[in-house]
């Protein structure tokens, strides 16, 4: 692949906030640089990531040069010398040159530092550790990651274990960013996260959620997907999932696309349990602390489809649990109907059915109950006339 010179200029930069910030920073002095993925990402035409910048200033003094131009400066990370910039349409994370002293898994001593070579360093992957000076877009590349972004390769900065012992996160990182850009998947890479795999059981649960959810929700995560399965990657924090539910998860992909759906991971997520199975799937969602709401719709889609017409099981557990069961079956054409289909409301209560004669009590809640379910099996009708007729039948029924 063909790389740029130089990184397009960023939209933001040309914006007031974003002006104020690089004069602040001496960003035209090279004092501050552009970095991590939104460099990456620019270069190779996507859309922007978040801003990060790196800065030699110490982060007190990034916190007086910014509110010195008139911008918010919150200090939401400064003992490691990062500090978060608010302006007009702008939000930029500015973190100090740092070095690691010790790492512990996921918590790192750091020093700041002038050396640029020195703050590379101690970044996950080569392609994430190029600089981009601003607002012309010159490129210091100090770990070889424009030559890697060219090649379509993931490659861990330095020695691959020593940069898994530093931060175990980066096991899933490695698979995720090779789904997005690797071309091939770097042997050496591969064979530290195999040999670390044992590392995620020291993770919380929500970062291994966040790096799954980010890798499903990915066009078409399969290829990598099955790597993992069949390297044993998620064995110790995930052992449901298997290589037989990759089929699933092939079909589930092709019936989102025919459907004209976007990737949903919690979908994605259920095609890779078994179908019917609620309680893992429960089991799974709490495990990785997912919301409530997201819990219910992995438990919901893991249920089976059920037989044609689904109008009853979309009103009854709602139109996207239908969506995913039927997506996760492959039936993308009776999914169609379905897609932002809204629960209707019953036309009729209690006081309908007392008006037809039957006293009031139990009998009322039974009889609502059957015009319900009439209701719903005629396919929700509004017409006046066959509810009344509907009522009618439900209150003489005996």
């Amino acid at each position: 692949m063909n790389l740029p010179d130089a990184l397009p200029t960023p939209a933001w930069v040309a914006t007031p906030a974003g002006g104020a910030l690089l004069a602040a920073l001496d960003a035209a002095a090279g004092a501050t640089r552009l970095v991590g993925g939104a460099v990456r990402d620019g270069l190779l035409g996507l859309a922007g990531a978040d801003i990060d910048l790196a800065t030699r200033f110490q982060p007190d003094e990034v916190m007086r040069r910014v509110k010195a131009a008139g911008l918010k400066a919150v200090p939401t990370g400064i003992a490691h010398g990062t500090v978060t910039v608010v302006g007009d349409g702008l939000v930029a994370e500015v973190t100090t040159l740092r070095r690691d002293v010790h790492s512990f898994g996921r918590h790192a001593e750091v020093a700041f530092t002038d050396d640029w070579r020195e703050d590379a360093a101690r970044r996950d992957f080569t392609i994430n550790a190029l600089y981009a000076r601003l607002p012309g877009g010159g490129i210091d590349d100090h770990a070889g990651g424009l030559a890697d972004l060219a090649a379509g390769r993931v490659r861990f900065i330095g020695d691959p274990l020593q940069r898994i012992a530093e931060d175990h996160l980066r096991i899933l990182r490695f698979f995720r960013f090779s789904a997005r850009f690797a071309a091939v998947i770097d042997a050496d890479g591969l064979a530290a996260c195999v040999v670390r795999a044992n590392d995620l059981m020291a993770l919380s649960r929500e970062r291994i959620a966040m790096e799954l959810r980010l890798l499903l929700a990915l066009p078409d995560p399969l290829a990598t997907l099955a790597l993992m399965l069949d390297q044993g990657i998620f064995r110790p924090v995930l052992p449901e999932l298997v290589a037989e539910r990759l089929p699933v998860l092939a079909r589930t992909i092709a019936a989102e696309a025919a459907a004209g759906l976007a990737p949903a991971w919690e979908r994605r997520l259920a095609a890779l349990l078994p179908v019917g199975e609620t309680r893992t799937a429960a089991d799974v969602g709490a495990r990785l602390k997912l919301s409530n709401l997201q819990r219910v719709r992995l438990v919901a889609a893991v249920q089976p489809a059920g037989p044609a017409p689904y109008w009853a099981a979309a009103y009854r557990d709602g139109g996207e649990a239908v969506t995913d069961r039927l997506l996760i079956a492959g039936a993308a054409e009776a999914a169609l109907p379905l897609i932002g289909w809204q629960r209707p409301r019953l036309p009729a209560s209690g006081k309908d059915i007392i008006a037809r004669g039957v006293a009031p009590g139990p009998e009322v809640a039974k009889r609502l109950g059957a015009f319900e379910r009439a209701w719903v099996a005629a396919g929700f009708p509004d017409d006046a006339g066959a509810v009344a007729a509907m009522l009618d039948a439900a209150a003489a029924n005996t």
